[in-house]
């Protein structure tokens, strides 16, 4: 008896651990951007999702999410350990073996391709699509400084993927919110950037900071997050969505000011702040707003 409670400590430790590497809370920048592609899906062909399709988006969500971040930390681990900003890291550290890491990956990516095949199959023959800028994303800064706008098109694909798994089809008002989410996850993955700034140009990797410098950055990231507002906005021309969905966008356009008063590139203390805790609660709140409105 006791050793099956020790062996069970034992999992939930290491599967804790797990989650921490691939920093599972964040999956809430996403999740809920998902969540309204489905709500668009549901306003245009008139008919609300079912549970089971609510449940098998959610479960590729994650699994797509697991799976690229995990992957992630297995390709930077060399470059992890020698930047002291992640040199504490679960890789370079020694908490997570690396095989423990693929066998999460390959797990993640099984969920997904699975969830996938309980949606429809165009989901299905569109996952490897998925996977492959996933996969990509992570060497990016190898070779290009838009590493940030491949992060964007791998999370724009969360709201379009759920679109598709209702519909079957694409439509215009899912391909604008996933190039508003393109453009809010760009802008706020060069802000994350600003961190390795002097180690990055130091090594020669490839980032929108290390190619424009600080103050240009700052500039391009606000262009970004301009044009993600405009673009949400767009959305207003689609069926079902009206005043109380414009509120929600002029409440994301304020905490998105916001953010950038967080940070300048004279003092980028509060970088964590506005990275965290504004954008989190950014695709929270534009969800929020859209099913209400929807549900009204």
């Amino acid at each position: 008896m006791q050793t099956d409670t020790s062996m069970t400590t034992t999992t939930l430790g290491k599967l804790t651990t797990l989650l921490e590497m691939i920093k599972f809370s964040h999956t809430v920048f996403a999740f809920p951007f998902a969540l309204m592609g489905a709500v668009l899906a549901s306003l245009a062909g008139g008919t609300p999702p079912t549970f089971g399709q609510v449940f098998w988006i959610c479960m590729a969500m994650v699994g797509a999410r697991t799976g690229a971040m995990g992957l992630n930390r297995i390709i930077d681990a060399g470059i992890d350990a020698d930047n002291p900003r992640t040199a504490s890291r679960h890789l370079p550290a020694g908490k997570v073996a690396v095989r423990e890491a693929w066998l999460l990956v390959v797990g993640a990516f099984a969920l997904l391709l699975f969830a996938a095949s309980m949606l429809n199959p165009l989901c299905l023959w569109l996952s490897p699509v998925a996977i492959f800028f996933l996969a990509i994303y992570s060497y990016c800064k190898r070779f290009t400084s838009m590493a940030h706008v491949v992060l964007g098109i791998c999370l724009a694909a969360a709201p379009i993927g759920a679109w598709i798994a209702l519909r079957g089809d694409i439509g215009w008002p899912v391909i604008v919110l996933g190039l508003a989410v393109l453009f809010w996850v760009a802008g706020f993955d060069i802000f994350y950037a600003l961190q390795d700034y002097e180690y990055d140009r130091h090594k020669g990797l490839f980032s929108i900071p290390s190619r424009f410098g600080i103050e240009r950055s700052f500039l391009i990231a606000r262009v970004f997050h301009v044009t993600m507002v405009l673009l949400l906005l767009l959305l207003l021309f689609s069926n079902g969505l009206g005043m109380i969905y414009l509120s929600g966008v002029l409440v994301v356009a304020g905490l998105l000011t916001y953010e950038h008063m967080l940070v300048c590139p004279e003092d980028l203390s509060r970088l964590d702040s506005a990275f965290f805790n504004m954008n989190g609660y950014i695709s929270v709140t534009i969800f929020f707003f859209t099913l209400v409105d929807a549900l009204v």
